[in-house]
């Protein structure tokens, strides 16, 4: 069972702004939550208040939306895992920016989010393309390294090192556990300390 994300297809949603930081993607309050499950309706929360409905995650036409397309230094200030955690729940599969925070990226591509870069020229092409067309088809090759809008196509940035990791599925940490169960299984067998363990517990 090993997750390749080779391309990732699906509607667009706009936010813009520089430096939006992880308390405001995931306020601290949540972060009491034992598991990642019920984060999605915190998401931008405080935000979204203060923007009484207008926030970008509110707005009715980008409902289902899959692709956030960002500005620069996303996911800045603390490193919580919950940041992440957030848009996943709330049905994010790909960001596209101008830059992202080291860690929340690190994050990111540990649940199998990648988070692509582009020039803010074209971020902004972006934003604006989906805030006309909110219907408008959006696909991330990572693959091939290409953003298409519609009839629009753009190159995209990913490191090779990290591009390679989910071409290959090799991101899914538990995913590579169950799909190499048998080798475990094996080495384990061969290992005289994970035997002596068995023996000392019966």
């Amino acid at each position: 069972m090993v997750s390749e994300v080779k391309q990732v297809s699906g509607r667009g949603i706009p936010l813009v702004g520089n430096d939006i930081d992880t308390d405001r993607i995931i306020p601290a309050r949540f972060l009491k939550a034992v598991t990642f499950d019920g984060l999605r309706e915190g998401a931008f929360i405080d935000d979204r208040t203060a923007l009484n409905g207008e926030h970008p995650f509110d707005q009715p036409q980008y409902q289902g939306a899959n692709i956030l397309i960002v500005n620069r230094n996303f996911g800045c200030g603390s490193s919580r895992e919950h940041a992440p955690q957030a848009i996943s729940k709330w049905g994010i599969q790909a960001l596209i920016g101008e830059s992202f925070a080291e860690i929340f990226f690190g994050n990111c591509v540990a649940i199998g989010i990648p988070c692509l870069t582009v020039d803010e020229v074209t971020v902004k092409q972006l934003q604006e393309l989906v805030a006309a067309n909110p219907l408008a088809s959006v696909t991330v090759n990572l693959e091939t390294l290409q953003v298409q809008v519609g009839d629009f196509t753009a190159p995209v940035t990913l490191d090779e090192g990290t591009r390679s990791t989910f071409v290959s599925g090799a991101w899914d940490a538990c995913g590579q556990l169950v799909a190499n169960s048998e080798q475990i299984r094996a080495t384990s067998a061969k290992l005289p300390y994970v035997g002596w363990g068995r023996l000392a517990a019966s």
